[in-house]
């Protein structure tokens, strides 16, 4: 069995409006679900992707109003990276996002910015096979936008302890400098650790957790797999969109497996993702209370 990649990014923000208009009007994602956090009903789970919300593609954002920025550190991701296809493609971002008052730093090969609440990304040149996810928008040509994730880093006091779970139970395959590949049949991304002398604190503006892909047919194996390698994760979780399991890995890090499939038009049709609040059928009879304290979230803007 081989993972495909990441599956999905899960972060914290604590204004999903600003969220919204950020991911999706500035750096030009689709918002392809906007449902809840199925661990806490209360709190915002918006799901950017692609024009399809394709697995690879999506990061994620719980929203808890008000809630004081968090700080990166061991046991935590603090960037996330995706692929574009050229360093033409990030003279395109480096202006346009100097133009919506982000700063960013320019390497080669790469540009390095924050989101408006501190969470590192990074955009990176990247010659790749695995298909190009990307959603469209009325000021992205299709050339210069994002591709999908080509992976994150994480923090850790110890990267080593990690190295035998991650080579020998999750199947990462060691790259040097504390890095690992994870690539399946159709799909890959990096795993790479960064040494950090403390721990962090999460908040709006850090990563709760990365989840990694599994065909649907193999995710009871993984479980499996993970238990027998000391991973403690949990039961299997019927998400609708998805199932999952959940454990940390040894450097703390929160992992989650996730099933490609059934996908996001379990519910909704692909012309009209993220358009209204969806709920899973075993939330679904808390839709009015929900819609009473559930932030409002604008239509998405720059959108054709």
């Amino acid at each position: 069995m081989t993972l495909e990649g990441i599956h999905h990014i899960t972060a914290i923000t604590a204004d999903a409006p600003r969220n919204a208009d950020f991911y999706t009007r500035v750096l030009g994602l689709r918002l392809v679900k906007k449902t809840v956090n199925q661990d806490d009903p209360t709190a915002y789970h918006l799901f950017y992707a692609d024009e399809h919300g394709s697995p690879g593609a999506d990061l994620t954002f719980f929203e808890y109003p008000g809630i004081a920025r968090g700080r990166a550190g061991a046991g935590m991701v603090y960037r996330i990276v995706w692929r574009v296809a050229s360093e033409e493609a990030l003279t395109f971002w480096e202006h346009r996002l100097r133009g919506e008052g982000v700063g960013g730093r320019r390497e080669h090969g790469s540009l390095l910015f924050e989101d408006p609440e501190g969470l590192a990304l990074e955009l990176r040149v990247v010659e790749t096979t695995d298909a190009s996810l990307v959603a469209r928008h009325p000021e992205i040509p299709p050339e210069v936008a994002l591709t999908g994730f080509d992976g994150v880093r994480a923090y850790s006091l110890d990267p080593g302890r990690s190295q035998l779970f991650l080579h020998e139970t999750l199947g990462f395959a060691p790259t040097g400098d504390d890095g690992f590949e994870v690539r399946g049949e159709q799909r890959g991304s990096f795993y790479a650790y960064d040494r950090a002398a403390t721990g962090g604190m999460s908040g709006a503006g850090t990563v709760h957790h990365v989840a990694w892909a599994s065909p649907i047919d193999e995710h009871a194996d993984w479980r499996e797999r993970v238990a027998r390698g000391g991973g403690h994760p949990t039961p299997v979780i019927d998400r609708f969109y998805f199932r999952s399991i959940y454990f940390r890995e040894p450097s703390g890090v929160l992992f989650e497996i996730a099933t490609i499939g059934p996908g996001f038009t379990a519910d909704e049709p692909l012309e009209h993702l993220g358009e209204s609040l969806s709920l899973p059928p075993a939330f679904e009879h808390l839709r009015g209370m929900l819609e009473q304290v559930l932030t409002p979230v604008p239509a998405a803007r720059g959108r054709r």
